[in-house]
């Protein structure tokens, strides 16, 4: 029989639900993402490193899991929390069950749980920080909740050593924040050659590589937990072309003398829609953060609004006006629909002289 356990928020709510996964307690920030499907790929994208997740699709695991669309080496996430599981997985590519996954991976999970509920109150408060708490285990939750900070999550996440996807087109030294693997593939089958490094390389360690450009990645956390990154960036400022999206385009905008702010309740999903306001056209992105730039800090700065949020109208993406720099905050290598969004990969080629 499977045991029970609770998932308690810092505000008092309580919800019990079925455990599955490890029977471990976990405290982290609890957080929605609103895609239909992907559980898999949220699970293993290193952006949601130190998170509960709460999946507002109410049936999760019907296709399975696959290794072919793990995202990262492991996966990061403190916690999954969702309605009703799908135990009897169909898909031609099917390797293992959902629930297979989580234990294979030392992940608690809550299933049963009211998911609606969880994501109107989050929207409402704004994020807040919560613990699954198994059954029969005697823990002060609110005193441990209470006490949880979260400041190291890009250390946990980049790549322990520098490696190389080797091609004949423009090299790119990527700065791994928390790399997404589908970001990779995709630009390594646009052509580019890739030198990965982990994110607290030295600016001239990077000079050294002598690329053609810099790309600064996705990534988790708070962009102002990570100054070395910043300052690092701030001194290649002007040495190549460079891309940053999601965690890059933040560290990029800092570096550049704008600043950062925590949303309420973060935009996570698959279904955001993005204007890019050159081409007076809507995107729909995939996007994973919690903080975003501050539009009013751009001024003065040599910096424009290229893209904005449909739904809040928040900065998704910027550019320099001298020099051939521009960045994100969504995934544009991800495809919730057409893949519309690689035209940024293409743009990044062009910086760099490429056709």
């Amino acid at each position: 029989m499977r045991r029970k356990a609770k998932l308690i928020l810092e505000d008092g709510t309580v919800q019990t639900g079925v455990l599955i996964g490890a029977e471990k307690a976990a405290v982290g920030e609890v957080v929605f993402t609103t895609g239909m499907t992907g559980y898999q790929e949220v699970l293993t994208d290193p952006s949601y490193c130190g998170q509960i997740v709460t999946m507002t699709y109410p049936l999760i695991g019907n296709y399975g899991v696959c290794d072919l669309f793990n995202q990262a080496r492991r996966s990061f996430v403190r916690g999954f929390v969702i309605d009703e599981l799908c135990d009897t997985p169909s898909n031609w590519r099917s390797q293992t069950c959902l629930e297979e996954y989580l234990k294979a991976n030392d992940i608690p999970c809550l299933t049963g749980i009211d998911t609606r509920a969880i994501t109107r109150k989050i929207r409402v408060n704004g994020t807040m920080r919560g613990m699954i708490v198994p059954e029969g285990e005697e823990i002060d939750a609110q005193a441990i909740i209470a006490k949880h900070e979260e400041h190291d999550q890009v250390a946990q996440v980049t790549t322990p050593e520098t490696y190389v996807m080797d091609n004949d087109g423009p090299h790119v030294v990527v700065l791994d924040l928390g790399i997404k693997r589908n970001i990779l593939l995709s630009m390594h089958e646009m052509g580019f050659k890739l030198t990965v490094v982990p994110a607290f390389t030295s600016a001239e360690a990077i000079k050294a590589l002598n690329p053609d450009g810099l790309f600064f990645s996705n990534g988790p956390g708070d962009p102002k937990d990570v100054p070395q990154a910043i300052e690092t960036i701030r001194q290649l400022i002007g040495y190549k072309p460079m891309f940053g999206i999601c965690l890059g385009h933040q560290l990029l905008c800092l570096a550049l003398g704008a600043d950062t702010y925590k949303l309420k309740f973060g935009h996570r999903g698959v279904n955001h829609p993005v204007k890019d306001l050159s081409l007076d056209r809507v995107f729909i992105s995939s996007q994973n953060h919690g903080y975003a730039v501050d539009e009013a800090s751009l001024k003065g700065l040599d910096l424009v609004v290229t893209h904005l949020a449909v739904n809040d109208g928040t900065v998704e993406g910027m550019r320099h006006t001298k020099l051939p720099i521009f960045s994100v905050q969504y995934h544009p290598e991800a495809a919730p629909g057409p893949d519309d969004n690689i035209y940024l990969f293409e743009q990044f080629k062009k910086l760099m002289g490429g056709c």
